[in-house]
């Protein structure tokens, strides 16, 4: 192998550790991601209200797609004429993308279930598709994904154990089926996906499973999906120490900052979730302080900037009282704003948590941020 193929292949280093928490930087065939990372979600092959160049310039380095909806519209082998992903959009890093499987299950109606797969109608037509473990990572080929996700079934909140363990081991059976389909390229990789509910033998089950299969990475599902804070806690608390060390580990779908925080303090590189686009379309912003609801009336008057110890556009040139007023009066500048802040929020919040992992000192940062968070936003002074 020649020393250029040689560096073109994916791998995982980490560079330090501070208990359970680690920094490190995966190479991939599109360039570098450093970890502890947090993708922004570009479901449909964009990042709502955000050119490509915005998302980079938040220090974000890889941008979620999904199966999914890009299967549907328009469709996998029309992206793949044109180039790729990654060509389609716009976007020069990597780009993870989901397997389709929790959409199926969530937005899809009339579903059905079967050991070769599932068969569901459109949310946008009623079309019907099939996908099955083959098919998904063939569309995430076309797609030209830098990582692929392991075709899986999203054990629901709550489910019984003979539920969770049915589940899962269907999802093991796939993931089989999903890790022959692949085709294994220089800096290209397949993330197997760990489930069982909230049991955690399940979950050690799963983990068994997925290494002796063999994957790049691990993704943990099945969280984030209505179980109580303590018990994704304790589940991510007997997940981790059971991964390669060698492997990163991506936690999906798990987006509050504080949960972030205390995911990474666990041992979790990966992250992602629509959250701060979502809430940026809603005229919800994060903050130092907390989250602002940029419709409460008490902004309408105020000049301070959204958060005094953010250097965004949106921060550095604009105040509360006008972003009230967008938000009021409908103008689209205003969730592209707010959007666009909430990213740069969640990137410095990793930048943050990488140099206190790196320098050692993540806990008195976990301590100074979980204040600050929990401070509350301050209103203007009389």
């Amino acid at each position: 192998m020649t020393d250029a193929a040689t560096a073109s292949l994916f791998r995982y280093t980490y560079l330090a550790t501070d208990g359970a928490a680690r920094l490190g930087r995966v190479e991939t065939a599109h360039g570098p991601i450093d970890t502890p990372a947090f993708m922004p979600v570009g479901t449909a092959g964009t990042v709502k209200a955000m050119r490509p160049e915005q998302v980079a310039e938040t220090g974000a380095q890889i941008v979620l797609g999904n199966t999914y909806h890009l299967m549907l519209r328009p469709g996998a082998e029309r992206i793949a004429r044109l180039g790729g992903l990654r060509r389609f959009m716009n976007w020069p890093g990597p780009v993870l993308t989901d397997s389709g499987g929790f959409q199926v299950m969530s937005l899809s109606t009339l579903r059905k279930l079967d050991e070769d797969g599932v068969t569901f109608q459109s949310h946008i037509d009623g079309s019907r598709h099939r996908l099955t473990p083959e098919r998904s990572i063939e569309i995430q080929h076309l797609l030209g994904s830098t990582i692929t996700m392991a075709f899986d079934e999203c054990t629901p909140y709550p489910a019984t154990r003979d539920q969770a363990a049915e589940s899962m081991h269907l999802s093991m059976r796939w993931a089989k089926r999903s890790r022959a389909a692949f085709e294994q390229r220089n800096g290209y990789a397949l993330f197997g996906i760990v489930q069982g509910g909230v049991y955690e033998d399940l979950r050690r089950q799963s983990v068994d499973a997925l290494t002796d299969i063999g994957f790049d990475g691990y993704a943990i599902g099945g969280l984030a999906v209505g179980e109580p804070h303590d018990e994704m806690l304790r589940v991510l608390e007997s997940v981790t120490p059971l991964l390669p060390d060698d492997r990163p580990r991506y936690l999906m779908g798990v987006g509050r900052p504080q949960d972030i925080i205390a995911a990474v303090a666990r041992g979790v590189d990966l992250f992602d979730c629509v959250m701060p686009t979502r809430s940026g379309r809603t005229a919800q912003a994060f903050t130092r302080r907390g989250t602002v609801n940029l419709r409460n009336a008490r902004h309408a008057d105020d000049s301070r900037p959204l958060d005094e110890t953010c250097d965004c556009p949106c921060c550095r040139d604009y105040s509360r009282a006008y972003l009230h007023h967008l938000v009021k009066a409908g103008e689209m500048l205003g969730p592209m704003l707010l959007t666009a802040h909430n990213l740069q929020h969640y990137q410095d919040l990793m930048a943050g948590l990488r140099g206190a992992i790196g320098e050692g000192r993540l806990t008195a940062f976990l301590e100074t941020r979980g204040s600050e968070y929990a401070s509350g936003d301050i209103p203007p002074s009389a």
